[in-house]
């Protein structure tokens, strides 16, 4: 590990660690660099003359503000929830299918922002959200152009993570984790990313060989059987465009994942992190399911939106994505939780309610909604990570044959 990077040479290097490995930007591409808190302008614009040095011919920012999405729940008309402001999602799709564009989101938000705010009304904007996002997602999950997701800190949540230190601290403690996590800290970062790909390529190609039929899950407050689609595959930590351009959708990543058949649910989960929604928090609960169903939902804080989540349509009681993580993940290890999906998913091991990712079963991106729902993938406007891996969960693979192989003990590969 190099030990005299400053503080700006890390900051370099995670910018350029973003454009080069995580988007995999090329020259003459453009780059719309989206959600972006408004405390991160310094770091975005090290990220712009990252991706202008990759050849980049054009960066644009789409800003977001906490304040003001809180303001929105706070004073605006109560009937006026359902609208959305499209030329956000026109200027990507612009980008995207005409300029040859990539894009880069910065997640970062105050966790629990919305705690307090009418559950229904933020179920309503998220489902709006959603609905009009759904074309970006179309082409997203196509692979049809390169882009990533990063996170970097703002007060507000690093405050969350280290609520007894001053505010400065706490913000260099949550920036040397990013830094950890991200492996920026290697000496080579770069290198470090693609041996950390090939293990996870290799764990992906065993699975995707075996062609389990089913996957058994057992820790404490979970016992629960998942079926697996035929021509299902398996993915993880990198992926290539329809134009052969090579890109890794989440800095970080330790997972591989792919989709359970929305039919083939049986047996109860409860969760080992929280996971926050539309601002608001859901923790300690527990998920029942039959013939792919959630039949019973509770929770100790935030039952009432994870509820109105599973009510959001059919899709929503039903799974969609099934994610491998094993416990000793460098995000794991840390032993923080983080209050943000795209670190905390990938502490653990989990599953997700909602939308599955056509690119997990064979020609899946080249069905319609009943083609794809015949073949056991699930369709819905939401999609929500729920971890569920510990150091005590055992995980088990069915074969054709009907022999149990271990997959992961203890929260680690078993294979």
């Amino acid at each position: 590990m190099i030990m005299n990077l400053t503080f700006e040479q890390k900051l370099r290097n995670y910018a350029d660690l973003a454009v080069n490995v995580g988007i995999g930007l090329q020259p003459g591409q453009t780059l719309i660099i989206r959600d972006v808190p408004l405390e991160s302008a310094p770091f975005v614009r090290l990220i712009a003359e990252s991706a202008y040095k990759a050849g980049a011919k054009l960066v644009d920012v789409i800003w977001k503000d906490d304040a003001l999405i809180l303001t929105r729940f706070q004073h605006a008309p109560r009937d006026s929830f359902s609208e959305f402001p499209t030329w956000n999602t026109e200027a990507v799709l612009e980008s995207v299918l005409n300029r040859n564009g990539a894009t880069l989101k910065i997640v970062a938000e105050k966790p629990g922002l919305l705690d307090g705010q009418d559950p229904e009304l933020i179920i309503e904007a998220k489902i709006v959200r959603q609905q009009q996002l759904q074309e970006i997602f179309k082409y997203s999950m196509a692979n049809y152009y390169n882009w990533s997701v990063i996170s970097m800190p703002i007060p507000s949540w690093a405050a969350k993570i280290f609520p007894d230190d001053a505010p400065q601290t706490q913000i260099d403690k949550l920036w040397d984790l990013i830094f950890e996590v991200c492996r920026v800290n290697q000496p080579d970062p770069v290198q470090a990313w693609k041996e950390h790909a090939k293990t996870l390529t290799e764990k992906k190609i065993y699975l995707n060989n075996k062609k389990y039929t089913s996957f058994k899950y057992k820790a404490p407050g979970t016992e629960l059987t998942l079926g697996l689609p035929e021509g299902h595959i398996w993915h993880g930590v990198s992926a290539v465009t329809s134009k052969g351009i090579n890109f890794m959708p989440n800095l970080p990543s330790e997972e591989i994942f792919t989709m359970p058949h929305r039919d083939q649910a049986d047996g109860v989960l409860s969760n080992t992190r929280p996971f926050s929604s539309g601002g608001m928090f859901i923790d300690q609960f527990s998920l029942k399911f039959e013939n792919g169903r959630i039949v019973n939902a509770t929770a100790k804080t935030g039952e009432t939106i994870l509820k109105q989540l599973i009510a959001t349509d059919e899709g929503a009681t039903r799974l969609g994505e099934i994610a491998l993580v094993p416990h000793s993940s460098p995000i794991s290890q840390s032993n923080v939780l983080f209050y943000n999906t795209l670190f905390d998913e990938n502490a653990a091991s989990h599953l997700a309610i909602g939308k599955a990712y056509r690119f997990c079963m064979v020609d899946g991106d080249q069905m319609d909604d009943d083609q794809f729902a015949t073949a056991g993938g699930n369709n819905s406007l939401i999609h929500e990570d729920l971890m569920i891996g510990s150091d005590e969960m055992d995980i088990d693979g069915v074969t054709a044959a009907g022999d149990i192989e271990p997959i992961m003990r203890a929260g680690e590969w078993a294979f």
